[in-house]
């Protein structure tokens, strides 16, 4: 059923310079955390296992994918941006500049995260 509540939101609210990009993310999640939910969170699509895992968000020039504590993450690939507590993201403005690798790494890390309690109370 969440999974429809994506497709509806891709259908009428993604910009459709944004289709591809969301697809690929769509079955990257799918591949690399199959145990994750797709969901709306904040009228955005999502990932939720245990907690949300990262979250799609669309802006005029470039998506943000953004990882619900990628501030606990291992950034080897240098690509992770933020500042705050626990998100990071990454921005993507094409499918070419998208670092498959980079994100299978991210990906992997947001669900060994979920499996584990937060280290904050």
């Amino acid at each position: 059923m969440a999974g429809t509540d994506v497709d509806a939101y891709v259908a009428t609210k993604l910009q459709p310079k944004y289709q591809e990009i969301v697809a690929m993310l769509r079955a990257l999640m799918a591949e690399c955390a199959p145990a994750a939910a797709e969901c709306l969170v904040y009228g955005s699509p999502a990932w939720r296992a245990a907690k949300i895992l990262a979250v799609i968000s669309q802006s005029k020039t470039h998506l943000t994918f953004a990882f619900e504590r990628g501030a606990e993450f291992e950034d080897a690939h240098g690509l992770l941006e933020g500042v705050g507590k626990k998100t990071r993201h990454i921005k993507i403005k094409t499918l070419e500049a998208v670092n498959e690798a980079a994100l299978r790494d991210y990906i992997a890390q947001a669900v060994d995260l979920d499996q584990t309690p937060t280290t904050r109370g």
